[in-house]
């Protein structure tokens, strides 16, 4: 994988995130306390050297937008109180995303989804503790299940943001009605959602009503593709790996500099916890790519949807 020690999150360009300014390239926590490839009971912990180091690396190539929650964390670790450790007291500029819906028990197994209002108010809680904060900055109402309720739902994370334990909100893994249903309770300025490419065309309709009402559209899995929580360990897409080598490369990064590629309003959050990697994907919003590798690109997406 080709590696860049001189770029900065900042050759991404820059997207207003509420009412903070920040770098297209942030950086994703959920692989930060384990080398596993998912949140799973037996995850192998991280080494928390490595990552505290790479927070702080990642803030000093400027990333300053990361994305956590308290239901990221290992036998050992936490996301958030690495989160904490590394970087408290926050620098100025610094976003902080989290988000509630799902829930962990204490050893990491996937526990009942208690979504009623004073669980959420509890979750928010835990998070402010976590992180060290009096206020989130971004939390996002992640939905599990398509399921009734979603309005009082919502409407107990719009009633912490009157009360200034929020100061914005976001949707994760949506359907566009849910857009529609939340937007009528308070303002969202992102959507979490699934994407790269070959991702479902629900996914395309949903980054683009973002793009055209001004929010910001934050995928998970962009590296993946249709692979999800595998990771992105190689690619065997022919047209993807002629393009890598054009740019000096990896398959990686290709993937998701043609995520970058579909608006202005496309936040990228890669995780790592691997520094290596880490610079990898900064480095890869500073690749531009042509409009004959976006129509190969694009062509590739729409025929593995």
């Amino acid at each position: 994988m080709t590696s860049n020690t001189t770029t900065t999150a900042a050759a991404s360009g820059t997207w207003t995130l509420g009412d903070m300014v920040v770098n297209r390239i942030g950086l994703g926590a959920m692989r930060l306390p384990q080398t596993g490839t998912a949140l799973v009971p037996d995850a192998v912990p991280r080494d928390r050297g490595q990552a505290i180091a790479v927070l702080r690396r990642a803030v000093e190539l400027g990333v300053n937008h990361i994305d956590t929650a308290a239901f990221y964390f290992s036998s050992l670790r936490s996301a958030n109180e690495l989160v904490n450790s590394a970087l408290a007291p926050y620098p100025d500029g610094l976003l902080v995303a989290t988000k509630v819906g799902p829930a962990r028990d204490a050893a990491g197994r996937w526990a009942p989804h208690a979504m009623t209002p004073e669980a959420l108010r509890g979750q928010v809680e835990e998070n402010l503790r976590q992180l060290g904060r009096d206020h989130l900055d971004l939390v996002y109402l992640r939905i599990v299940h398509d399921h009734d309720r979603f309005a009082e739902r919502f409407g107990a994370l719009a009633e912490l943001r009157r009360a200034g334990l929020i100061r914005h909100l976001g949707l994760s893994n949506i359907l566009p009605r849910h857009l529609e249903e939340a937007r009528a309770i308070a303002p969202v300025v992102c959507v979490q959602n699934p994407y790269g490419i070959g991702a479902f065309p629900e996914q395309d309709q949903v980054q683009r009503l973002c793009g055209e009402q001004g929010i910001a559209f934050v995928p998970f899995y962009s590296m993946a593709g249709t692979r999800r929580e595998d990771g992105a360990s190689g690619d065997d897409e022919p047209a993807i790996n002629v393009i890598a080598r054009a740019h000096e490369a990896s398959t990686a990064q290709i993937r998701l500099a043609w995520t970058l590629h579909k608006g202005a309003h496309v936040l990228a959050i890669p995780g790592t916890g691997d520094p290596v990697h880490l610079e990898q994907n900064i480095a890869a919003g500073a690749i531009r790519l042509t409009e004959d590798e976006l129509a190969q690109l694009n062509a590739l997406h729409d025929r593995t949807v």
